[in-house]
């Protein structure tokens, strides 16, 4: 998957950039937010002024303190967003908590979402088959079998995975939206 930070607002591009242009591995299980100093500037932001145009202005802050490992902040920001996308979000957070059941609860929640056949194929161009249609719960499960086994391959391939349902996600939320 190529993904380009061209589109994004200058601020976020900058921060992203200073961070691996949003490529970070983001750990299956999360230890506390990765840079203080992100976190310091994602608080002076606010999700409209930042994303005013955004399909999920909150969505795309949460996806950013996520990105960051600030899992309560993205955690209050996905429970307070009533949507499909806030829905991800908080399954991707308590995916990373690791709570399988909450997680799941979440993704049981969101359904179907627009960005799931773009994940499937891209997992799939990883390695990760989840069959025909993207199947959130299943992946919850590969997480917590690979997580108990830190340096295997099928950590990597999930943090990868993960990596890309984040970029998918993002990108959703920060684009426009059209009727």
């Amino acid at each position: 998957m190529s993904f380009s930070l061209l589109d994004y607002p200058p601020d976020v591009v900058r921060l992203l950039t200073a961070y691996e242009e949003g490529a970070r591995p983001m750990p299956l299980v999360a230890k506390g937010c990765a840079s203080e100093e992100a976190r310091a500037t994602l608080n002076r932001w606010k999700a409209p002024d930042l994303f005013p145009k955004a399909r999920s202005p909150e969505g795309a802050m949460a996806g950013l303190y996520l990105y960051f490992s600030c899992q309560a902040e993205a955690h209050a920001i996905a429970q307070d967003l009533n949507t499909t996308e806030g829905s991800f979000w908080h399954g991707i957070v308590h995916r990373q908590e690791p709570d399988a059941f909450n997680s799941g609860y979440w993704f049981r929640r969101v359904g179907k979402h627009p960005v799931f056949s773009a994940l499937r194929d891209e997992a799939r161009g990883l390695g990760y088959d989840s069959g025909q249609q993207w199947d959130p719960l299943a992946f919850i499960e590969y997480c917590e079998a690979a997580r108990v086994r830190p340096g295997s391959k099928e950590e990597g391939l999930a943090m990868q995975v993960q990596l890309v349902e984040w970029q998918l996600l993002f990108d959703y939320c920060v684009r426009e939206k059209t009727s």
